[in-house]
């Protein structure tokens, strides 16, 4: 059975998408090239990249919708369903599994009830698990659209999920404020962020990221505590303080 032509957007939000498309659009020699911040900018209108966002990028970019698709399936950066004002990604890549990750993202499946790429029911998290975003050194971590708290434990994790679906201020561990789904999209399409303390926040390296530079320039320090964990996988054998020089 062949499938339904794609719905278009309503005439306004046809008209306000396409207005900030050609904005996009001529940031680039080749009209082709704006694809994926198009995707961006539909993502911020609907929440995932819809059949009615492809077809809307593929006829302002003058491609097939084909060829829409196959890009928007390759990125895991865009939805394709669906989903929560907050994706909660939880790293189980093999430093972050081994200092607890692993046991964050069972505990949240469990506390949550969904499943991985699953959204509850009051429409506010979605839960998966995510592979490295180069932040090891302050491991096990949790990222919310993108931001960073860092050094998670299954209760931290716990009541970040709670205060995301009670609409509690939450604050990342470093970088720019927190914002929804939408709003994120929104400035991966790249528009300015406006949002109060955006621009001053810096989402650089911590300490911790630190300290090899540091001592290659000859700028080393006593031994400070960054902080002390246990390793998940084995309870019976926890791991001791970690310190900048990593030593214990």
């Amino acid at each position: 059975m062949p499938q339904l032509p794609a719905p278009d957007f309503p005439a306004d939000v046809r008209a306000r998408l396409e207005a900030d498309a050609r904005e996009v659009i001529a940031r680039y020699p080749d009209g082709r090239s704006a694809l994926l911040p198009l995707l961006h900018l539909v993502q911020s209108e609907e929440g995932y990249v819809s059949r009615t966002g492809i077809r809307f990028c593929a006829e302002l970019l003058g491609l097939t919708t084909a060829e829409v698709t196959a890009v928007s399936t390759f990125y895991t950066m865009y939805r394709r369903k669906p989903s929560g004002d907050y994706q909660v990604g939880v790293c189980t890549n093999t430093l972050c599994a081994v200092m607890g990750g692993d046991a964050i993202f069972d505990d949240l499946k469990e506390h949550l009830g969904v499943g991985n790429g699953e959204t509850t029911e009051d429409g506010k998290v979605t839960l998966e698990h995510i592979e490295c975003n180069a932040a090891c050194d302050f491991a096990p971590v949790v990222m919310v659209n993108w931001e960073f708290f860092d050094n998670q434990t299954p209760d931290s994790a716990r009541r970040l999920v709670d205060d995301l679906r009670e609409g509690r201020e939450v604050e990342p561990t470093r970088g720019a404020p927190l914002c929804t789904y939408k709003e994120t999209a929104r400035i991966l399409a790249g528009f300015p962020d406006e949002r109060p303390g955006a621009v001053e926040a810096t989402g650089g390296a911590g300490h911790a990221s630190l300290a090899g530079l540091r001592l290659a320039k000859g700028e080393s320090g006593p031994g400070r505590v960054v902080s002390p964990r246990s390793s998940a996988s084995d309870p019976q054998h926890p791991a001791g303080p970690v310190t900048e020089e990593g030593e214990e």
